[in-house]
């Protein structure tokens, strides 16, 4: 861990970009919460970073969260709707700039990734891994043998079923394989859905409500839809800073701030002004801003 505040961001805006390209390679999905949790993880607040801040959120944390805009700045991350990516100038810097230092220095001079530096692949997998693959293999290699052995039985009960005169009654269950196998056709999951989801903050009179905080107004409700279960509200703010909940079916008995806490602190947004969409999942609890 860094010795100060500025050297601790720096380690885990780093992180950041290690956990993102971890997840390219792996195939592994995280929210803009998971990816920022997980750097705090690798690179612990210290006392100073830990104290909270008016809002509920530890000083560390929006100190973070301030400093992912140059990270955003010079190309090496993306924050959209559904969450954060990594381009591939971003999976380039993890190379180009391996030091902490190096790495801090770039990002505040805005200095590119060399050209010549090619874009990371995945590490090679341990032999251990390896090893389990050719086991696999061969296990997968002896299938055919046991298939084979079991269509020769097929063929002997059969050939044992045509003397004795069973031959029309094996027809029948060919007939109906077909209807069986659409049937079988996987049921797409579906998770529960609260009734209503507000974005309640300090902004909720901007949106036309009659008052801020307050989740029970039709102004402050987010759509529903179905097709990708996410909920959004998209909305027109002047540039400022903002802090606001979830808050579910027009009260605050549910609720969730940060990091899909239920009962956490208050999500924040700093804004340039314009248009901004807020989008809301569910099954994390979390939020995206876009």
């Amino acid at each position: 861990m860094g010795a100060n505040t500025a050297e601790n961001t720096n380690l885990r805006l780093k992180a950041v970009l290690d956990i993102l390209a971890e997840g390219v390679w792996s195939g592994a999905t995280l929210n803009a919460g998971e990816v920022l949790a997980e750097a705090i993880g690798r690179v612990p607040f210290n006392d100073h970073e830990a104290e909270l801040l008016s809002g509920g959120i530890p000083r560390g944390h929006k100190t973070l969260t301030s400093a992912s805009a140059k990270l955003v700045k010079a190309g090496w991350l993306v924050k959209g709707r559904s969450g954060w990516t990594i381009p591939e100038d971003g999976l380039r810097a993890t190379v180009a700039f391996p030091d902490v230092s190096a790495f801090a220095e770039a990002l505040d001079a805005g200095t590119p990734v060399p050209a010549d530096v090619p874009v990371p692949t995945a590490p090679t997998a341990p032999p251990a891994k390896a090893k389990t693959k050719r086991a696999a293999t061969s296990k997968k290699a002896a299938a055919p043998k046991a298939a084979t052995a079991k269509t020769a039985t097929t063929k002997a009960a059969t050939s044992k079923a045509a003397t004795t005169k069973a031959a029309p009654a094996a027809k029948k269950p060919s007939t109906r394989k077909a209807p069986a196998k659409a049937a079988a056709a996987p049921a797409v999951e579906t998770l529960p859905q609260p009734d209503a989801v507000a974005i309640a903050g300090d902004f909720n009179k901007i949106l036309g409500a009659p008052e801020d905080w307050a989740p029970q107004y039709d102004e402050v409700q987010m759509e529903f839809n179905p097709l990708v279960q996410l909920w959004t509200l998209t909305a027109e703010l002047p540039a400022g800073f903002y802090t606001y909940k979830i808050a579910l079916n027009r009260s605050w008995d549910e609720n969730y701030g940060a990091f899909g806490v239920r009962d956490g602190a208050n999500h924040e947004l700093n804004h340039d002004g314009g248009t901004v969409t807020f989008t809301y999942d569910h099954a994390t609890h979390d939020i995206v801003v876009g």
